[in-house]
This record gives structure tokens, sequence and C-alpha cells, in this order.
């Protein structure tokens, strides 16, 4: 059986060791200039509209933001990757600086510094800000699950209520609960779910620790969005219990307005996959909007030894993918936005990184080059950036 707590944590680490790659930036916030955009994977026909300041969010306006993850680090001065994102998004997602045991490490203390910085930086630049994350078990302060069941509540609740109170009107929508669905796809129908088996699962006896932290959250900020936020939920097993678990919280009367969907793909993923949940969602829940949270494209399909044991593992494309695996992820990608924009719940996508050497991926399950994201090392923008924003480009 495959352990996902392994890929959970080394996803941890690398959001933390992207702080040591960023660059050094200009301190201007010009926009970036791009060569002229490449055609595709040779075909013919029509060329594309090229690069331009914010044809990224434009693309989509009216539809649904666009987003993309952003470390404190790279805001002063900017650099090429924080440039980006103001030319292109309308929408930022602290990646590390809002998780629970960044801004609280000890009961009573707070520290908002680092996160207030970004989040004013982004909002000086007429950006959204999407909260990630108040409750997610990968980055639990300790205090947090010790004592008895009520005392563990009276802290998360405390906790929720003292962060979403200090950002209110900062921050539209949150990541309440984050990768809380079992992981028990791989046994298939003997896969035990809805809930995951967490540190706070374990800790309060049961999944009324989710119930808690929605319905702080709803008190403490009643203009903020709430979300269930979960990785693989394109997986049909995994839907079934994320779909259970929606329903648990309507029969309860518990406060949630969307579920998340991170959308870390492998290159073979089929985007219809994650269409048909978001299909399911609307269907049987319609008040529920829809965000795309973490959305980026492994080049590499690794058996799950990999993952488990960093063995098995595909070999290092190095530092000049392929054109075929670039078309073959601006098709991916063109396939599942021209998807997404015709799903009236889906209000936001957001991706984990802006360029390629910004991603989590280069470094998990194992040190190798990778490619995940819209723009590459040189932040010029791929093919997938042509083929999400040029309906005419040839992939």
């Amino acid at each position: 059986m495959i352990q996902i707590t392994k890929r959970d944590r080394l996803k941890f680490l690398a959001g933390g060791a992207s702080l040591l790659l960023f660059g050094c930036g200009s301190g201007g916030g010009s926009a970036p200039v791009a060569p002229p955009p490449p055609t595709g994977g040779g075909g013919s026909g029509p060329q594309p509209i090229g690069f331009r300041p914010n044809l990224l969010s434009d693309t989509y306006q009216g539809q649904f933001r666009v987003g993309a993850a952003l470390a404190n680090s790279r805001i002063s001065p900017p650099d090429a990757s924080a440039n980006l994102l103001l030319d292109q998004f309308n929408l930022m997602t602290p990646e590390w600086e809002l998780k629970p045991d960044i801004l609280s490490p000890a009961e009573g203390v707070y520290n908002f510094a680092d996160a207030d910085r970004i989040v004013d930086w982004a909002i000086a630049n007429n950006l959204e800000v999407r909260g990630h994350t108040l409750l997610w078990h990968e980055s639990v302060p300790a205090y947090m699950l010790q004592g008895t069941r009520d005392q563990i509540r009276t802290k998360l609740e405390n906790y929720i209520t003292t962060v979403m109170q200090h950002f209110a009107g900062r921050i539209t929508s949150w990541d309440v609960v984050n990768e809380v669905v079992s992981v028990d796809i791989y046994n298939g129908a003997s896969g035990v779910g809805p809930d995951r088996d967490t540190v706070w699962y374990q800790a309060v006896g049961n999944a009324d620790y989710l119930d808690w932290a929605l319905t702080a959250a709803r008190a403490a900020d009643p203009n903020a969005k709430l979300f269930l936020s979960d990785y693989e939920t394109e997986n049909p097993i995994k839907r079934d219990w994320l779909l259970e678990i929606l329903r648990r919280f309507e029969s309860r009367g518990v406060p949630i307005d969307g579920v998340g969907h991170q959308c870390h793909l492998q290159i073979n993923t089929d985007p219809q996959e994650v269409l048909n949940t978001i299909d399911a969602i609307e269907s049987e829940f319609p008040s529920l909007t829809n965000h795309v949270t973490e959305l980026d494209v492994n080049m590499y399909d690794d058996p799950g030894t990999c993952w488990q044991s960093q063995s098995g593992c595909q070999a290092d494309i190095g530092p000049n993918p392929p054109d075929s695996l670039l078309a073959d992820q601006a098709q991916l990608l063109r396939t599942l936005f021209d998807g997404l924009t015709g799903r009236p719940s889906v209000e936001m996508v957001n991706f984990w990184g802006v360029k390629d050497d910004d991603s989590w991926l280069n470094d998990a399950p194992i040190q190798r080059y990778n490619y995940p994201l819209l723009f590459d090392r040189n932040g010029d923008p791929k093919p997938a950036y042509y083929a999400i924003t040029d309906p005419n480009y040839v992939i």
C-alpha cells in the first residue's frame, strides 16, 4: 500500500525549502519581457497572440480568478516570480506563512509579521488573497493536540478566531480544513473512508474537529468563504468519500462555502476526472463553489514506491524537457481550462508556484528537474501558457 503520508511530509518540507531557491530579482515592478511565442508541437495554423501584461487574468475575466502561490522571501525586492505574478495573475496564496505552526508555535503566541507582510503586499498590488490553511495535520503545533477533547476544541476555536479576525477584510477565502479525506484509495472497495486517520482524528476520537473548525471560522469572519481542500479529489473512490463528508456537513448544518481541489496532476492524468468531481458537487450541492487550489502538472509518472521509499523513480529529464512532454502538458491544461470555463461553480484557479524552479516537485519525491508550471526557469512562458490564453495556438 502506498503511504501518502510520506508524500505529505515531503510536500510540506519542499514548501519550506523553496525559501532557499529564490533569485535576487530586480527592485522594479516592470513587466517581464518574453520572447515570441513558440509554435507548439510544430503544427501549422493561426499564430498565437503573443505575450502581454494581464493576458492570463484577462483571458478568464468574468469566469474565474487566476492565482499563484508565492513565498514572503520573493517580494522584497520582487524577484522574477513576484513580477510575473503581478503581471499575469489577479490572486495570490501565501505559500507557507499562514500555516498554524508558523503563525502560533506555542499556545497564546502569535507571529503575524511575515504573513502580514505578504498579505499587505498583495493587497497593495490589487491582488486578492486566499488563506492557506487553518487546519492541516502536517503543520499542527503540538500544544493544540494536548489535553482533553474539550480542551483541544477550545484551543482550536481560539486559534481560528484569532487568526481569522486578524485578517478579516484582507483574506477573502480560507482553506479551513486541509487534506482530511481518507487516502486509503489504493485498497479499492476495501479502503477505509471517508475520514483520514490524522493526528487530529486520533486526538479527538472522531472527525468532529472538522465541524468545530468550520463553525468557528464562520463565527470569526462571516464574510470569508470557507473551504475544505484536498488532493486527488479526481480519484473516483476519494470523490465518493468527499461527497460523503459534504453530506454529513449538510445534515449537521456545518457551514461551508466550497471545495478546493488541489489538482497536483501527473502528465497522464485524465482532466475529465477533475471535471467529473466538480460536476458531482454542482449536481448534489448547487450552493457550493469550487476552487482549484494548488494546480501543477508533474512531468513524471512514478510508481508508488518512488513516493514511499524513493525507489523505482523515473530518470531525471534533465535541464531540457522534450517538446513532446511540453506539448502533452499544454494539451492537458487546455482541456482542463476549457472544461472549467463551462462550470459556473468554479470561481478560482490557483497554481502552486509561478516558475518551474519555484515548485516543490523539484525536491519531491526526489531531487530532479521538473516542469510543472506555466513559466520556465527563465520566466519565459511555456506552451502550456499559450495553450490556455490563445484558442488559436497550435499545440
